[in-house]
């Protein structure tokens, strides 16, 4: 099943409903927590352009980890006293100060690697705000977004450095599927 294509489909069948549909996955993938957002960045590019694109897909992953951050905050709280959260910096993010759970969280968003999800699970389950969540989450979204756009954008496109994003994507995971195999 390709969801990029099928996105771009749906898109293009609800026009006047295409901008809301795309928030609206991305407030689910934002709730699921554990679903790369890479395929409907892809289609909106493809539907709505790069400049128009990009901003739909940092609107959507914005409101999606605000609402996700608040769900949690609500389902999850009774989750902040059990053990399963020892590790130094999930403990860190825990107990932060405002100025610390914000320069954490913006520091997190800014990191490729780290799941979206998680951020916004340790936060919510934490003492921070939803106000500085809000910020720091969205403020650090803005260069991950890019990273991102730029990268799908280049392969969609199939240029020069879109050919060797995908090596160095292969060749990444090529890499860690031996590292987990050993």
């Amino acid at each position: 099943m390709d969801f990029t294509h099928d996105t771009i489909e749906l898109f293009h069948t609800y026009k006047h409903l295409a901008v809301l549909l795309s928030i609206a996955f991305n407030i689910v993938i934002s709730i699921l927590g554990v679903v790369p957002s890479v395929f409907l960045t892809a289609a909106n590019l493809a539907v709505f352009g790069f400049a128009q694109g990009m901003w739909i897909s940092f609107l959507g992953e914005s409101i999606g980890a605000i609402l996700a951050f608040l769900l949690y905050r609500k389902g999850l709280s009774s989750l902040q006293d059990r053990k399963g959260f020892s590790h130094p910096k999930i403990q860190r993010l825990l107990h932060a100060t405002k100025s610390e759970s914000f320069l954490l969280i913006l520091s997190l968003r800014l990191m490729p690697f780290v799941p979206s999800g998680l951020v916004t699970f340790i936060a919510s389950i934490g003492k921070t705000t939803l106000m500085i969540f809000a910020t720091a989450s969205s403020l650090g979204k803005i260069p991950a977004i890019l990273i991102e756009g730029f990268s799908v954008n280049e392969m969609m496109n199939v240029t020069t450095t879109g050919k060797l994003l995908m090596a160095l994507f292969a060749v990444t995971g090529f890499v860690l599927l031996l590292k987990r195999l050993r």
